[in-house]
């Protein structure tokens, strides 16, 4: 990923992580583990690569479809906040 300014706090001062991202689509879901993400230091603001967020859109699709298969299948719980 390029280095550039931090469009909240204008800091040049990034980090490359990996992170779990959650996409999700009408009501369906796709976790994404060891997604490459820019984190600025000063802020905390996380920023994605379109070329990866593209990629995660394709998968998605792509497994709805059944023409890949995910890796594995999970259950999550569910509650409400209210």
């Amino acid at each position: 990923m390029s280095r550039v300014q931090c469009n909240c706090c204008g800091s040049d001062q990034h980090e490359e992580r990996r992170i779990e991202y959650l996409y999700s689509r009408g009501g369906e879901y796709l976790l994404v583990p060891n997604t490459p993400v820019e984190v600025c230091l000063n802020c905390g603001m996380v920023y994605y690569d379109a070329t990866v967020l593209k990629e995660i859109e394709r998968r998605f699709f792509a497994i709805h479809a059944k023409s890949e298969e995910p890796d594995r299948y999970i259950n999550m719980p569910e509650k409400s906040y209210a």
